[in-house]
């Protein structure tokens, strides 16, 4: 971990921010590098700008961010204990989807702001996040199971927005949510193990899920 995260994530915000590496920056009104805690425990990572977002310069500041507020709180979060960032750092025309060369030219600053934090959690917010993690899966029959990778966890998730527009999947999201103290538990865990020397028990699938 960097010696200074603080200063590591300004200096990748400032380089978002001034970013010509794709088209969206010709659209942009301003890049979002991501906000919240530089020694988080959980980071999520949504899909990209919105219209307020891209008014405001910070991520999930319109009504997805306020369900994500909430979500939090199912899960005994605040958004100052976690960092929130997405996959590209401008807002796609539109809403449309990121586009490949987007994600591309994007990924070296996701990849270094994961890098700085070191999270013990990320949590992906929609399929575009999850695909770097989760290839070719399908978010409805994956969401809320953990995948080990190194000494971390992904825990792939619905949308918020996707709970705003088909209401049936908000109790499943919320259920995913309250599950967050049970996998930073289980990081915690296996950590102190490791730090006493004990050998850690093989994965499966079942322990994961």
């Amino acid at each position: 971990m960097p010696a200074d995260v603080p200063a590591v994530l300004e200096t990748i915000a400032q380089e978002v921010r001034s970013c010509t590496d794709c088209e969206l920056c010709r659209s942009r009104t301003n890049a979002v590098p991501g906000a919240g805690n530089p020694h988080a425990r959980v980071m999520l990572i949504g899909e990209g700008p919105g219209f307020h977002e891209d008014k405001q310069g910070l991520p999930f500041v319109g009504q997805s961010g306020k369900l994500l507020t909430e979500l939090l709180a199912e899960a005994g979060l605040q958004r100052e204990d976690v960092f929130i960032t997405n996959v590209v750092k401008c807002r796609p025309p539109g809403n449309r989807d990121p586009f490949p060369d987007e994600k591309a030219a994007c990924s070296q600053y996701l990849n270094r702001q994961i890098e700085a934090i070191d999270p013990d959690v990320i949590v992906t917010l929609g399929r575009f996040s999850m695909s770097r993690w989760f290839a070719g899966q399908r978010i409805s029959q994956v969401h809320g199971k953990p995948k080990k990778v190194g000494e971390r966890l992904i825990v792939p998730m619905f949308h918020p927005a996707a709970a705003l527009h088909q209401r049936a999947i908000l109790p499943e999201i919320q259920a995913d949510f309250r599950n967050l103290p049970v996998h930073l538990a289980i990081v915690e865990e296996e950590r102190v193990k490791r730090e006493q020397g004990e050998p850690e028990p093989e994965p499966t699938q079942a322990s994961l899920f």
